[in-house]
């Protein structure tokens, strides 16, 4: 009886990090694509800047800022659907894991400490003496 309980919420628990995982990539995804859109627009508005309003237009400076943020847009495109691969939800999962186990580690050498200097044994036979 108290198995298939766990067992029930073990799935859900599974099944709330697989929801909030996926929720987290689409917004992920959400803010590639408007960041995208974001810039198409800004480009245009930086070449009507730059040619129809005559802004230095003795330089084509438009064409370093594109250029810029472009590079900007591909590294959040890169981190998005690149470095999630390698870097996802299994690498944080581990890392943590590692990180807990590190933790009880000092713990437990704390503890290990703290009984060899104060056992016990001695505060119990003060007590009863």
């Amino acid at each position: 009886m108290f198995s298939k309980n766990t067992q029930k919420s073990d799935v859900a628990i599974e099944q709330h990090e697989l929801l909030e995982n996926a929720q987290k990539r689409i917004k992920q995804k959400k803010r590639l694509f408007s960041h995208f859109v974001v810039f198409l627009i800004g480009s245009v508005f930086i070449v009507l800047i730059n040619k129809i309003f005559k802004q230095w237009e003795a330089y084509d400076w438009y064409i370093w800022a594109i250029s810029f943020w472009g590079f900007l847009f591909v590294m959040h495109a890169f981190n998005v659907f690149v470095t999630h691969k390698f870097m996802g939800v299994a690498w944080e999962r581990k890392q943590r894991e590692k990180l807990v186990a590190k933790q009880k580690a000092k713990i437990a050498e704390i503890q290990k400490g703290i009984e060899s200097d104060f056992p016990l044994s001695n505060f119990n036979k003060k007590k009863e003496d």
